[in-house]
């Protein structure tokens, strides 16, 4: 990991039903037990599951910042559905910005009437590659559905981005979050999640 910052910008996107609010939830408390200062703001683009869902996270060693991040000043994406890594990427990214994205996609309404037709994935990662210079793709629905819990996709998410080491946060800080949120059960399958995540780099 490079030199701490001061402050960081990161943003979750999907939509309703994959997680992205409890992600960020867990890892804003994560930031705030190690000192921080953070301020989540959520958008929603419907209220109900399939929606999009977008999720801001500023964190800061230094002061409380806005809810919401300025336009083309993201420092990190996370995307649940890869058509919104786009969505978010054109007015939040720029060229330094890094994009974690998940690779299978979930069709909203109009695609699956027939009315709207959904961009190939060699597409999407053209796209995405132009709008940023460091693009990380993971088959993270896939790798939850082999564990049997298709809802664990945020979680190997998150695992893969601590293994970035993007932000100054690491897999057992974020594991102790985990043991105060979860029973035992739940906490045993959000771990191993955690390390499906780390390991799809290695």
């Amino acid at each position: 990991m490079k030199a701490e910052k001061e402050s960081y910008n990161l943003i979750i996107a999907g939509v309703g039903g994959q997680g992205n609010v409890l992600a960020s939830q867990l890892i804003g408390q994560v930031f705030i037990r190690k000192g921080y200062f953070v301020t989540i703001g959520e958008t929603y683009g419907a209220s109900q599951r399939g929606g999009a869902v977008m999720s801001h996270i500023r964190i800061s060693k230094a002061r409380q910042l806005s809810p919401l991040i300025p336009k083309g000043k993201a420092d990190v994406l996370m995307a649940l559905e890869p058509v919104e890594a786009i969505r978010v990427l054109i007015p939040y990214g720029s060229p330094h910005v890094v994009a974690l994205v998940n690779t299978r996609p979930l069709y909203p309404v109009d695609v699956t009437a027939g009315e709207a037709t959904y961009p190939e994935m060699e597409e999407i990662k053209r796209t995405l590659e132009g709008l940023t210079s460091r693009v990380y793709f993971i088959d993270a629905t896939e790798r939850a559905v082999h564990m049997g819990l298709p809802v664990l996709g945020n979680m190997i998410m998150v695992g893969a981005l601590l293994q970035l080491k993007l932000l100054p946060l690491d897999s057992e800080e974020f594991r102790e979050a985990l043991s105060k949120e979860f029973d035992t059960k739940r906490l045993h399958m959000n771990i191993k999640a955690l390390e499906q995540g780390a390991n799809a780099f290695r």
